[in-house]
């Protein structure tokens, strides 16, 4: 025992080495950088809330659907589930354009495959097909995904991140939101949930993600894959219901007394314009 906790202290020792002579490296980078007068690209933040479960018969995908590019809201009706194949969905988080354009080539790729095999791709090629493709370009495709469906082996839940490491779990998350949607999954999530109670615990994740995450908002989407069938509900319910203004800020005129009152006529020459039709014969 006291000799594999030598070797583990060596191993932490020689781990810590390494970090501080990256962390040396990266200081002369940045020294190098500033001298060019360049600057190091920033970090992007983005919002988002997505998650999915796998319940009995098969698997709910959920998202919110607030697009922002920066502090402002560019959109409040953004599609977040993108379709992959007739049995297979795909959440998307990070980068928008970067999420559409991955799940279109891979949809477009497992068409091909299903042409060439004659049946339904399985989830596991689709994720594998999505994992190859962000870790080829090491997480400058900014797309953090949740991927599931159903297939000839039973329901699959995949999260995939933009580095290209994935995770197969029964209930997943993903995005600025997702540790709001994680607790409500760790307090509520049960195996074998029934439809209805799938529905509601993904509705409900979604929803804490939008209250206690700015970038996350609007309504929820929610998709239902089942063996043989898929049930998209855009939108299954309307989190931030606009509220009903109950006061105006109208005056009626008299209201505010007039101080002074000045009236300057303006001396202006009226020009007639005429318009003349161009002769085109």
């Amino acid at each position: 025992q006291t000799q594999s906790q030598l070797e583990i202290l060596q191993f932490k020792s020689i781990r810590l080495s390494l970090l501080f002579k990256l962390l040396k490296k990266n200081v002369i980078l940045e020294g190098e950088v500033n001298n060019l007068g360049c600057s190091l690209p920033a970090a992007r933040k983005t919002g988002t809330t997505i998650c999915g479960v796998v319940f009995k018969d098969g698997v709910v995908l959920g998202a919110d659907t607030r697009a922002t590019e920066g502090m402002v809201v560019a959109d409040k009706n953004c599609s977040k589930i993108h379709y992959i194949s007739p049995n297979i969905y795909c959440c998307g988080a990070g980068t928008a354009a970067d999420t559409e354009m991955t799940t279109q080539i891979i949809s477009s790729n497992l068409e091909l495959h299903s042409l060439s095999t004659g049946r339904l791709p399985r989830v596991a090629t689709a994720n594998r097909m999505l994992k190859q493709m962000l870790f080829r370009y090491q997480g400058y495709i900014g797309a953090a995904l949740v991927l599931g469906g159903v297939d000839c082996n039973g329901p699959h839940l995949y999260s995939i991140y933009p580095h290209g490491s994935t995770d197969k779990l029964p209930y997943v998350t993903m995005g600025s939101g997702s540790l709001a949607a994680m607790a409500v999954f760790e307090d509520r999530y049960k195996p074998d949930l029934e439809e209805e109670e799938a529905k509601r615990l993904v509705r409900d994740a979604i929803a804490a993600g939008i209250f206690n995450d700015l970038g996350s908002g609007s309504n929820i989407d929610l998709t239902v894959i089942t063996k043989g069938n898929v049930d998209y509900i855009r939108p299954h319910d309307e989190a931030n219901k606009k509220g009903v203004r109950t006061s105006d800020y109208k005056y009626k005129r008299g209201t505010t007394a007039v101080l002074s009152k000045c009236v300057t006529p303006l001396d202006l020459e009226v020009v007639e314009e005429s318009i003349q039709t161009m002769d085109t014969s």
